[in-house]
């Protein structure tokens, strides 16, 4: 490693959180000095004050930070392989199919305008479900593309094999009992599609794929997905049986009282498979993780179904799904709140190696710290908003890539970190010229 840095590293001191209050004078945020070469990072050992087991390193050894050369220009990071960029084209060129596909079974089977009708009142419990995954994922928010493969893997991918197998079993197994299609096939059916989307995301973009929270992201959109499918056939369906009253009832149903269940049904499969990466890269192990987490979204989907089947429906949704949806979005707050802590973890390593001082890591790991830094930014000349952002995004990313890198499960991890060290580097030093 560099030799240019300093004989004893920097180590962090003790820092309280600075107000969150509107006015934020300058000096409210104390960045690294500009004119002051950046010193080596440490040779040592990252850190041992891990939040939680999570954050727990495999015995691997990570390398040091690695010191960037000078550079002008903000490097990109590393790119797919080409043969990641064909699977990813076939994947798309697929969905294409299947796309015409149900369009074409939608025109058939509704009819041009009930099709209409129900795919623009689709559209409101699927931005629903969206800005609220949204909100989930603000933290360390997922690449666009893969957000666009989940949804569409749902809308489109799930719904069409769901399907064929329905279609298939109907013709050889004979079965006419709605009961049996509501609580056992489809559940079964449906959500072994939607999960195996999830799963090819993380076989995909593991690099993208960080933990729980990430997992329950792309699950939530695939679920997502599926439901904006599905309600356009159901809405289509009311519309034809029994006009503008069914149709409202039916939108009520699905569309207000319960646009979240297929999120969070497959949700809990992507937690599973998220539980294991943030420890493991291998298909093995989330394979394994992502069929018990398959198992839990098959029963909450029977319940989920079973109650509108056999049961009060309204009363059991006040009993027990309304308290089954108040606990998912707890154990989110705590997810979150654990991703917090590990980002903070990791960005202490660098700040023990003098990448960022104690003031930095505390605004950009911490949601008090990066209003403080954004209202700080906003002050400067010019509005450099815009770039604090960068700056948090970046700096986010290099501690999930440093977490990688302690599990050893991304032999891309030194390059990752070189470009973001250098691209937050030259950020810091845009947001404080004059």
């Amino acid at each position: 490693m560099s030799s240019g840095g300093p004989s004893q590293p920097q180590q962090p001191s003790p820092y309280a959180p600075p107000p969150a209050s509107p006015q934020v004078s300058r000096q409210s945020y104390t960045p690294a000095p500009p004119a002051r070469p950046l010193p080596a990072p440490a040779t040592g050992a990252p850190s041992t004050g891990y939040a939680s087991s999570l954050a727990q390193p495999t015995p691997y050894t990570p390398p040091a930070p690695v010191a960037p050369s000078p550079a002008e220009s903000l490097p990109a990071l590393p790119v797919p392989t080409k043969k990641g960029r064909t699977v990813s084209l076939w994947l798309f060129g697929v969905l294409g199919f299947l796309l015409i596909a149900l369009v074409g079974y939608f025109v058939w089977a509704l009819g041009s305008f009930a099709s209409v009708v129900g795919l623009v009142l689709a559209l409101i419990p699927l931005t629903i479900v969206f800005l609220g995954v949204r909100l989930i994922d603000r933290w360390e928010p997922e690449p666009k593309r893969l957000v666009a493969f989940a949804i569409a893997w749902g809308a489109v991918a799930a719904v069409g094999l769901t399907l064929l197998v329905d279609t298939a079993l109907t013709l050889l197994l004979d079965i006419r009992s709605e009961e049996f299609t509501a609580v056992v096939q489809a559940p079964i059916v449906e959500e072994l599609w939607k999960g195996l989307g999830v799963f090819l995301i993380f076989l995909l973009a593991r690099r993208a794929f960080d933990g729980p929270v990430d997992g329950i992201v792309y699950g939530a959109l695939v679920g997502a997905g599926f439901a904006f499918t599905e309600n356009i056939q159901y809405f289509g369906l009311s519309l034809i049986e029994g006009g503008g009253e069914q149709l409202t009832v039916t939108f009520v149903v699905r569309g207000l009282f319960s646009p979240f269940a297929h999120a969070m049904f497959t949700a809990i499969t992507g937690f599973a498979i998220g539980l294991v990466a943030r420890r493991h890269g291998s298909a093995q192990a989330a394979l394994g993780a992502g069929a018990l987490g398959l198992i839990g979204a098959i029963l909450l989907h029977a319940l989920w179904n079973g109650s509108a089947t056999f049961a009060d429906f309204f009363g059991l949704y006040f009993t027990l799904q309304v308290p089954l949806f108040v606990g998912f979005i707890l154990c989110i707050v705590a997810l979150r709140r654990e991703e917090a802590r590990l980002t903070r973890a990791r960005l202490e390593d660098y700040a023990a190696a003098g990448w960022f001082t104690p003031e930095e890591v505390t605004m950009l790991a911490t949601p008090a710290g990066r209003k403080v830094g954004l209202a700080w930014a906003s002050q400067l000349r010019g509005d450099r908003r815009p770039l604090m952002r960068a700056f948090i995004k970046d700096a986010t990313a290099l501690a999930a890539v440093r977490q990688r890198a302690i599990t050893g499960r991304d032999p891309l991890a030194v390059d990752d970190e070189r470009a973001l060290l250098i691209r937050t580097r030259a950020t810091r030093a845009a947001l404080l010229s004059y």
